[in-house]
């Protein structure tokens, strides 16, 4: 019986290195104290419109005091999304 042929594998090459290149994160120290003024400012808008019977944060705008709050709480919400 004849003997099969050896096949020699070829030696392993890793593939070339790809050149690194430097992320550049920006600076975004500014949106937690942004998003948590908001959110804050927005709670005590409308606990102070609840504890005085909506006489204080600004009296002329009456329940729409409360639609304040919630965009100072939304707009705390809009700022967060830039955070990384």
């Amino acid at each position: 019986m004849p003997k099969s042929r050896i096949r020699k594998k070829a030696d392993y090459t890793p593939p070339p290195a790809k050149p690194t290149t430097a992320i550049k994160l920006s600076n975004r120290a500014w949106v937690a104290p942004v998003m948590l003024a908001m959110f804050l400012i927005g709670l005590a808008w409308i606990v102070v419109f609840y504890v005085t019977d909506g006489s204080l944060p600004i009296d002329a705008l009456g329940n729409w005091n409360i639609v304040v709050g919630f965009g100072f709480i939304a707009a705390g919400f809009g700022v967060s999304t830039q955070w990384k």
